[in-house]
């Protein structure tokens, strides 16, 4: 029988790669020296598009490959696909969520834990020689009965919300709808969330509709004594506000993992004393991205096999 024809954009783990060799007949975007010829000779044969995190899919790419019929993405949010020309093209969109919720829950704790106890400036304080030369460190803060503020309460925020009260926190968020299967404290908007949190976590999906969602005033509704954590994109933040608000002290700190313009990082994070920063790792273990790779697959197996896909989402 002969594979499904699949272009990848870029390319993924090697465990994941090879079973993908194995089960299609994958053509390598990122290895083609000219983007236009490349995309005029898998035209008429492309059915599938494996996508990764940022490297999506926009309406030029689908109108390049018209055979299209199935968009298999790596990664739970799917912020860079045009899902709107995929759903108008037919084509059937996927994502890799669920596997990744524990280990990024994980992440946004450490997060959490390393923002208001200081953990990494801590060691840096021990590794410089300052412990025996200057004192012990100054004393940090607590997280048992301070208020996490979680944005965006869906299967990821929940699993922080569960570890946060294992810490002694107390649990608020704000939705676009309230949910009524959760007994946590509900804010009607960002700014009302942040009044009443100690910390705000930032969990919801990238997009237009939350650009910069933490903005001057829920950092101003935060105070000098708030946090910001942010697991989701980079996006969501604005960046500048947040730097100013650092800098002069208008907030307590931010914990990142996710920024505007990564990997280019705004190096004026990088002196920030109150500032603890993640090259965005929040799924990034061996484990759980290897159980997105296969759910990567088990998408392209379903549709190729003519079953439903496991996780659509157009």
């Amino acid at each position: 029988m002969k594979k499904p024809d699949v272009v990848i954009v870029t390319p993924v783990l090697p465990r994941t790669q090879e079973i993908l060799e194995r089960e299609l007949h994958l053509r390598k975007l990122y290895e083609a020296p000219e983007r236009a010829a490349f995309l005029q000779a898998a035209a008429p044969h492309a059915r599938g598009l494996a996508t990764f995190g940022p490297d999506g899919a926009n309406a030029a790419l689908m109108d390049a490959l018209p055979k299209l019929e199935i968009i298999s993405h790596f990664g739970v949010g799917v912020d860079s696909i045009d899902l709107a020309a995929a759903k108008q093209r037919g084509i059937i969109v996927t994502n890799t969520p669920d596997v990744l919720n524990d280990c990024v829950a994980d992440t946004a704790m450490s997060l959490v834990l390393n923002v208001l106890r200081e953990f990494p400036q801590s060691e840096a304080y021990l590794r410089s020689g300052y412990w025996a030369t200057r004192g012990a460190y100054p004393l940090t803060r607590s997280l048992g009965g301070k208020t996490l503020g979680v944005l965006g309460l869906g299967r990821i925020g929940e699993a922080i919300a569960k570890r946060a009260e294992a810490f002694g926190m107390k649990i608020r968020y704000h939705n676009r709808t309230q949910k009524k299967s959760v007994p946590y404290a509900y804010d009607a908007d960002p700014v009302s969330l942040a009044k009443h949190s100690d910390v705000i976590l930032v969990a919801t999906p990238g997009g237009a509709s939350t650009a910069k969602i933490i903005d001057a005033k829920v950092l101003d509704a935060l105070g000098p004594q708030g946090y910001v954590v942010n697991i989701s994109r980079g996006s969501t933040v604005d960046e500048a506000a947040l730097l100013a608000y650092l800098k002069d002290r208008r907030i307590a700190g931010a914990g990142l993992d996710v920024f505007d313009k990564e990997p280019a990082v705004n190096p004026e994070f990088f002196a920030l004393q109150n500032a603890v920063l993640y090259p965005h790792v929040g799924s990034a273990t061996q484990e759980t991205r290897f159980a997105m790779g296969m759910l990567q697959v088990d998408n392209f197996r379903a549709h190729f096999a003519g079953k439903p896909v496991l996780t659509r989402v157009v």
